[in-house]
């Protein structure tokens, strides 16, 4: 007869290990049948929303959520809502403003360009220190600060030699205009071309502020992100707000 021990070890077979192939490139099967495979993170939202609209959701987030887990004996103060709101309503209304005030500075700066273009061919007067003689006839003006007692004005040939020295006397403030014959401190006329000036003027004993103004013809417009300027003969680029005068 058999005992206990090999009964049972009679009714319960031996358990077989089967060995598993490792396939190389195998994929674990899903622990649910039938679920579909995971296809990487998920898809981000067609559109993005802007700085302004996140905040105003994340505000409203926070309000409703921090309205729903206020003590009831100790409820929210409608005052610090409000202000929130107000602080909130405010951010919103400086961003709108920003983007007005963009669209805005975009319509001014093509509208500077436009009448920029309309002052081509034309002379200016603007800052600088040359003028032209022509004929025996050369102009210039000065810009002074404040009044002047004396002013005088030295004009230099292109190797940078006093050729004639004007006084033009007492002066008020505000731009003064000059004519010069080209004729030099010998009274011989010089040839025409390009010369420079330098102007000092004093009141009493002591110097006054003067800049030099220069005539010279437009011949186009250069435009820029922070504005146009005007493409000057003799001067180079001038800033439209710096021109004084235009013939």
């Amino acid at each position: 007869m058999l005992n206990s021990a090999q009964n049972s070890s009679l009714a319960t077979p031996p358990v077989m290990a089967v060995p598993q192939k490792n396939v190389q490139g195998a994929k674990a099967p899903n622990s649910i049948s039938g679920a579909p495979e995971a296809k990487g993170a998920a898809a981000k939202p067609a559109t993005a929303k802007g700085g302004v609209e996140e905040s105003q959701d994340r505000f409203l987030k926070l309000l409703v959520t921090q309205m729903k887990n206020q003590d009831p004996l100790n409820p929210m103060d409608n005052a610090q809502v409000t202000s929130q709101m107000a602080q909130l309503s405010t951010v919103s209304g400086i961003d709108k403003l920003n983007a007005t005030l963009k669209a805005l500075s975009g319509s001014m700066t093509a509208s500077q360009s436009l009448q920029a273009s309309s002052m081509i061919g034309h002379v200016v007067m603007a800052p600088g220190n040359k003028m032209e003689l022509k004929g025996g006839k050369a102009a210039a003006a000065l810009d002074l600060e404040q009044s002047a007692d004396s002013v005088s004005v030295q004009i230099k040939d292109a190797t940078g030699n006093v050729v004639r020295t004007m006084n033009l006397g007492s002066q008020a403030g505000g731009v003064v205009k000059m004519q010069w014959d080209g004729m030099n401190d010998a009274n011989e006329a010089l040839p025409d071309g390009n010369y420079q000036f330098a102007a000092t003027a004093y009141l009493g004993e002591k110097k006054s502020s003067v800049n030099g103004l220069s005539y010279g013809l437009v011949n186009g417009v250069v435009k820029k992100p922070e504005g146009s300027s005007l493409s000057v003969e003799q001067l180079g680029e001038v800033g439209m707000d710096t021109v004084k005068e235009i013939l």
